[in-house]
């Protein structure tokens, strides 16, 4: 199965852990023995924050801190790239072709941003289009998709299931609301939407368990669907 992780800054480096890296490493390269062919995208987390902050209030432009996040995400691929050896593309691909060559000639490519103003979740979906990926795995530090705020409503319900459709509805009324229950950018979403793959959105910070999601199906967040219904890789049917 040819598959594409997302990893959130958050949940690779919530803080300079060597452990957690290696952790991750030692699942992609457990799923790579195991025949799956993988592609990965990793973001910034709290370090891009908190250069982004320190760059804002000095006075540097959108652009520009986009452009310093960017920056941060790779030195993250970095991280990966180390603990993955000689499986993993040696620097990490800025552009989706370079990414793509690097599956093709049986590397893991280990990505971060690519542009300002396109979040790696976006990143890691358009790669996902690209190379014609059975499966995008979104590793987060949230549960799941919810249908409120979790942190902010107790009620807040997750989807166990839902189309790619309507995860593009409910972001785009997120997003005028304010609000922060989606895990998964719009742009992103919009992409799923639009290339059909099915997604799974799940908690990150057990390596293992996204190593269970990818091989099994099985997992405790949110499966996103295409608008046929169909969601389940071959693999997880046989």
């Amino acid at each position: 199965m040819r598959v594409v992780v997302s990893i959130g800054g958050s949940v690779l480096v919530p803080d300079l852990n060597p452990e957690r890296v290696g952790a991750y490493a030692d699942v992609i390269e457990s799923l790579d023995a195991a025949g799956h062919t993988l592609g990965t995208v990793v973001g910034g987390g709290r370090t891009a924050r908190d250069y982004i902050g320190a760059a804002r209030d000095l006075g540097a432009n959108e652009i520009e801190l986009d452009q310093l996040g960017i920056a941060v995400t790779r030195l993250n691929a970095r991280l990966l790239v180390a603990a993955l050896d000689d499986r993993a593309a040696p620097t990490p691909p800025e552009d989706y072709d370079t990414g793509r060559e690097a599956l093709r000639r049986g590397d893991i490519p280990v990505m971060g941003g690519l542009v300002a103003g396109q979040t790696t979740d976006a990143v890691a979906t358009g790669l996902a289009e690209h190379v014609d990926a059975d499966l995008l795995v979104f590793a987060t530090s949230v549960p799941g998709v919810f249908d409120a705020d979790p942190g902010e409503d107790p009620d807040a319900t997750q989807f166990e299931r839902m189309t790619a459709g309507e995860l593009v509805a409910l972001i785009a009324e997120s997003d005028m609301n304010a609000g922060s229950n989606v895990p998964v950018d719009l742009l992103a979403a919009k992409i799923l939407q639009r290339s059909g793959i099915p997604a799974v959105v799940l908690d990150g910070t057990d390596p293992a368990a996204v190593g269970r999601a990818i091989r099994t199906g099985e997992h405790d967040g949110t499966d996103i669907v295409p608008a046929d219904g169909d969601a389940a890789p071959a693999e997880w049917r046989d």
